[in-house]
């Protein structure tokens, strides 16, 4: 089993599913859009583009949908990386 890490170390294009989110690491607003977009524990996600020179935005994939949000946001999410 692969071991878990934070989305914003995960490799483009790799599967994963969130394990946990430290929500308390969110501001009540940032927390409140991530749960918008569907992260939660359970979820699909696959980061799919870095923005300029490797800086934010991350785009992620959650379930059918590509959101983009900060890699100081994608930090706080746990995820293991689903098997090839």
């Amino acid at each position: 089993m692969a071991a878990a890490t934070s989305l914003d170390d995960l490799r483009l294009g790799t599967k994963a599913r969130i394990d946990s989110i430290d929500w308390a690491a969110l501001g009540e607003g940032d927390a409140r859009r991530l749960r918008q977009f569907g992260f939660d524990e359970g979820v699909a996600v696959t980061p799919l583009y870095l923005g300029p020179f490797g800086k934010d935005p991350l785009a992620v994939r959650v379930g059918r949908m590509t959101v983009a949000i900060r890699k100081s946001h994608a930090r706080a999410v746990l995820v293991t990386p689903e098997a090839a």
